[in-house]
């Protein structure tokens, strides 16, 4: 029943609306302009081409549509995604930009690095629009990546569609997942072992393969995992395998009496603390989504460290909310409930739920608790969140009036169906937020798992790792904490290289154009451990 009110809306919402008055769209964002052939609707799939242009004229000054595309003027594929968001009236889409032979083009966008694939998010079910965009600025000062986004207004075939976020299609990338580009024709060796982008997510027989184990909450539940960079059909038969066999030999092991062992267990195939901060992003939310769907993993070559990381995050429309779904940990108005628990309830995709066995792991529990206080003290406070929502209602103040005029859904309970009432303003719908933060933190400070290992000013011993040694192109530093600086010093002393605030689990150092030889570099914790080695450049 629920659905099919749902398209109803989405039915009648545009009907309600007055006719555009945009031909002279003026913004302070900038101004994605979308012009398909004879004004074409956009699919679902596949792409077509189209001609759009970007119009960001820079900061204080104003942006016209009738502007040149000063940021991109030229050619793309485009068409719509997502499942759900899909279905509703402001469509999500996605995007490459091409060259007048139809060849993929990288450009910069908007201050982002050059690529050719890209987002542009909808905002209908989210009407704070800063559900995605606060998730992934958190877990960028967690030191991951995640992709970039800036907002902007999208007019497409002359009618105007409120407010978007234009973004970073995950993918393998320097710039984005910075992992070793796998091709067709590795297949042997350690080029195989990476690398790998794989999801929990919407499946069929053609991009998906069955796990061999059933989630430990959730007893003959059917797993699937998805490939997602290289795509199903770029892979070889060899990597398919590969990646297969990788994931089942840690779930064999997550699953033994032995996982603890910090050499043979979970430990030797996980990045643990893109776990520990995943978790602690997706609880802060308590993303429906979370952990069943849009939930990403990557893992390099094993010369670059070779294990799963999870992440990056995305999809949080349905996060930050009471819900009505009728799930004891989704469900709550009093900030309690566990996402990772969501295997509890009737959900699909179903999850692995790898987490649960996870927490068995004192070891694992309290290293998440000990991260958890410390963020709380840093990017998880109030004063910091608050701070990035209320930077956001101000740079949104003006388009939100426009984005509300063309979708007049303020005081409507549409989209994902939430339990209270919902706020007649953009004012409105910024408190409630704020508040809905508060009321979660509140329940995490009194129930987060694990316990406090750590006191006042101890510092404890960190692990780090440096390779390759010798080193040609790039030089990789890696800690159990955050970097925050590393230094490369001659063996006579002197200063070569130096980057401060690195805020990164890992770092890359660009060594190529270093003289061969001997040289120091040393690297710094953020709990103020330091470590030092000596390596060979090639």
């Amino acid at each position: 029943m629920r659905k099919e009110l749902i398209l109803l809306l989405c039915l009648i919402l545009p009907e309600l609306v007055m006719p555009s008055l945009y031909g002279q769209l003026s913004s302070n964002l900038p101004i994605v302009v979308i012009t398909t052939p004879g004004g074409e609707e956009i699919p679902d799939e596949p792409k077509i081409i189209a001609d759009m242009k970007i119009i960001s004229n820079g900061n204080s000054m104003r942006n016209n549509v009738g502007d040149p595309g000063n940021v991109y003027s030229g050619i793309v594929a485009i068409e719509t995604k997502g499942q759900y968001s899909g279905i509703l009236p402001q469509k999500p889409f996605l995007f490459e930009t091409r060259d007048a032979s139809g060849n993929n083009l990288n450009v910069p966008i908007l201050g982002m690095p050059e690529e050719n694939d890209w987002v542009l998010t909808a905002n209908y079910n989210d009407k704070s629009f800063l559900r995605n965009f606060l998730s992934f600025e958190i877990f960028r000062k967690m030191g991951h990546y995640a992709p970039r986004t800036v907002y902007c207004e999208v007019v497409v075939n002359g009618e105007y569609l409120g407010i978007y976020l234009i973004g970073e299609k995950i993918k393998q990338d320097r710039n984005r997942v910075n992992i070793s580009k796998l091709k067709p024709d590795e297949n042997v060796g350690d080029v195989l072992s990476g690398g790998y982008i794989f999801a929990n997510d919407y499946y069929d027989n053609t991009n998906s393969w069955r796990s061999n184990f059933s989630p430990v909450n959730k007893p003959g539940g059917e797993v699937y995992f998805v490939y997602i960079d290289p795509k199903p059909a770029e892979l070889t038969q060899i990597q398919k395998t590969y990646l297969k066999d990788f994931v089942d030999s840690f779930e064999q092991t997550l699953y033994s009496s032995s996982f603890k062992d910090p050499v043979s267990g979970y430990r030797a195939y996980l990045d643990v603390n893109s776990f520990v901060d995943y978790f602690i992003l997706e609880e802060l939310s308590r993303n429906v989504d979370g952990y069943k769907k849009s939930r990403y993993f990557y893992k390099d070559r094993d010369s670059k460290g070779g294990k799963i990381n999870s992440g990056p995050p995305w999809d949080f429309d349905w996060a930050y909310k009471d819900v009505l779904e009728g799930c004891i940990h989704t469900d709550p108005t009093d900030g309690s409930g566990w996402a990772y628990r969501i295997n509890e309830c009737d959900v699909s995709p179903v999850p692995p739920s790898w987490e649960v066995r996870l927490l068995e792991d004192e070891n694992f529990a309290n290293r998440i608790h000990d991260r958890y206080f410390q963020l709380r003290k840093t990017y998880l406070s109030e004063t910091y969140l608050h701070h990035v929502i209320d930077s956001v209602a101000y740079l949104l103040d003006e388009a939100q009036q426009r984005h509300y005029e063309k979708w007049p859904i303020l005081g409507i309970n549409v989209g994902t169906e939430e339990s209270g009432e919902q706020p007649l303003t953009y004012a409105g719908e910024i408190e409630k937020f704020k508040n809905w933060i508060h009321r979660r933190l509140t329940w995490l400070d009194e129930n987060m798992v694990g316990r406090a290992t750590t006191s006042g000013g101890e510092i404890k011993p960190v692990t780090f790792r440096v390779f390759p040694n010798p080193a040609s192109e790039s030089l990789y530093v890696e800690s159990e904490e955050t970097i925050s600086r590393v230094s490369i010093f001659s063996l006579t002393g002197n200063l070569i290289y130096s980057i401060a605030d690195a805020g990164n689990y890992r770092v890359t150092v660009d060594v190529s154009g270093m003289p061969p030889g001997l040289y120091i570099i040393s690297a710094t914790s953020s709990s103020g451990n330091i470590f030092s080695s000596k390596f060979l450049k090639k």
